[in-house]
């Protein structure tokens, strides 16, 4: 089925990698490329039907430990200065090379990208950054824009800071023209649940409001960007703006393609 014959009001679709979808949080710079291959699949289906897509993705174990470790996301600090100066060396080539395992997926997919690491276009952290997002607004016939997560300089006391891809996708949902699809895809569950995921008679959340509830699982020794709390949050911004915003179980991509083609499917959709 041609896609843009059913929706062809859906031109721009951005999609989340979350950092424990694409690789085991558990493990130091472990990718999982099955997944990862998975979602490539479907951006080429995208591509091919004439969707403008942007992907962003997360850090998972390439980047959180060590960032955690030296309180990168807290900024500079005197005491430790050294240390961390190194730190956000290694942080920023740990991201690099879990994004060259993204794009070198995506090209064995058919799909052209181009990298846009933040620390060359972002300045601050939160949603409040300041940063060029134009560029990231192009034809489908070019290379689809990639970004993440990373460590940025900021221009305050703090020095740097990590900007979260949750706060990037919030920017570009809201700033690009014709986006009608964002999608965060877990790597735990269908989309947003009642109770944590891994505990016994968790159900998922059809739709979610900003004035309901649920309650959180939050890792702070592995999620120093916020986990899935800051998701929900940032969707529940972007859902201001875009008519589907979806929490998505990123193992089965393929419900990506039924939120363009007929607008549902199994997963959580972020209301205003």
């Amino acid at each position: 089925m041609h896609l843009m014959a059913t929706m062809s009001n859906m031109p721009r679709v951005i999609v989340k990698l979350g950092g424990g979808l694409i690789t085991d949080k558990s493990l130091y710079r472990q990718v999982r490329l099955d997944r990862v291959d998975a979602v490539s699949a479907v951006i080429r289906e995208l591509k091919d039907s004439g969707y403008s897509v942007i992907i962003v993705h997360g850090a998972g174990s390439f980047g959180h430990l060590e960032a955690r470790k030296w309180k990168l996301s807290e900024g500079y600090n005197r005491d430790i200065s050294k240390e961390q100066a190194n730190a956000v060396t290694r942080v920023r080539s740990d991201m690099d090379d879990l994004n060259e395992y993204i794009v070198k997926s995506l090209m064995n997919a058919g799909v052209e990208c181009e990298v846009m690491p933040p620390r060359k276009w972002a300045t601050g952290v939160g949603v409040e950054f300041q940063g060029e997002l134009d560029m990231f607004v192009r034809d489908p016939a070019l290379p689809v824009p990639i970004t993440f997560g990373d460590v940025v300089e900021t221009s305050d006391d703090t020095r740097f800071g990590i900007l979260s891809g949750d706060h990037i996708m919030v920017r570009l949902a809201c700033e690009m023209p014709d986006v009608s699809a964002c999608v965060f895809l877990l790597g735990d569950a269908d989309g947003l649940m009642d109770r944590p995921p891994d505990e016994p008679g968790a159900v998922l959340l059809p739709t979610w409001k900003s004035d309901q509830s649920f309650s959180e699982s939050h890792n702070p020794d592995i999620d120093i960007t916020g986990g899935i709390m800051l998701k929900v949050r940032c969707a529940s911004l972007i859902a201001r703006d875009v008519e589907h915003v979806w929490l998505l179980d990123g193992t089965v991509p393929r419900r990506i393609i039924d939120i363009v083609s007929r607008g549902d499917t199994v997963g959580t959709r972020i209301l205003h």
